[in-house]
């Protein structure tokens, strides 16, 4: 049993460096849809039984160009953090904020102020991720949702214990994982498909 991870290509906020979260549903870019229709010829190979999809706009539309011929399954929760009172901003216009120095200085690790915790994100990505594998027999399956998401799941169910700020997660860039043992639910990081 194996999950293809993939980020949604870029938007106009990824390219800015924005903090792009629950809040702002984008759509995609012309250089994100140029980098999704590159991306779609490569994965004809793969052959996912499913392709199961954060319900943000992004995430959708991604998956609508990389697998036009599969029905999505919308998974709320696999949706990105809420950034709160950070969201839609870049560090450039954080920088005098004193909350964000704060959670800067904390390692990340303090909630967003008006957002999730690290910790709640955490645990309701891989709730939803849990589910999913449990809810459904496949050989191959697509998961098409966020970094922030991914970065959640492989820091907390891949064997390796990469810890989270590791994980570095390109857009519309497949990440391979066999899935090792469903309950509880534990990844084998495979490769990174280009």
């Amino acid at each position: 049993m194996n999950l293809v991870f993939i980020r949604h290509s870029m938007t106009a906020g990824n390219l800015e460096r924005r903090y792009i979260g629950r809040q702002t549903d984008e759509s995609l870019c012309s250089k994100g849809i140029e980098l999704a229709k590159r991306q779609a010829k490569g994965l004809k190979g793969l052959l996912p039984k499913y392709v199961f999809s954060s319900p943000m706009l992004r995430c959708r539309e991604t998956a609508s160009i990389l697998f036009p011929n599969l029905q999505q399954i919308i998974i709320p929760d696999l949706a990105e953090c809420e950034f709160g009172q950070f969201e839609g901003k870049n560090f450039k216009e954080l920088s005098d904020n004193a909350a964000y120095q704060k959670w800067i200085d904390s390692g990340g690790m303090l909630p967003f102020p008006g957002g999730e915790s690290r910790e709640e994100f955490v645990s309701r990505c891989c709730k939803a991720l849990k589910q999913l594998v449990q809810s459904n027999v496949f050989e191959t399956a697509a998961v098409v949702a966020h970094g922030g998401t991914f970065m959640a799941v492989l820091s907390e169910m891949e064997e390796s214990h990469t810890s989270y700020f590791d994980w570095k997660i390109p857009h519309c860039m497949p990440i391979v994982c066999q899935v090792v043992c469903r309950s509880p639910l534990q990844l084998k990081y495979e490769k990174t498909r280009k």
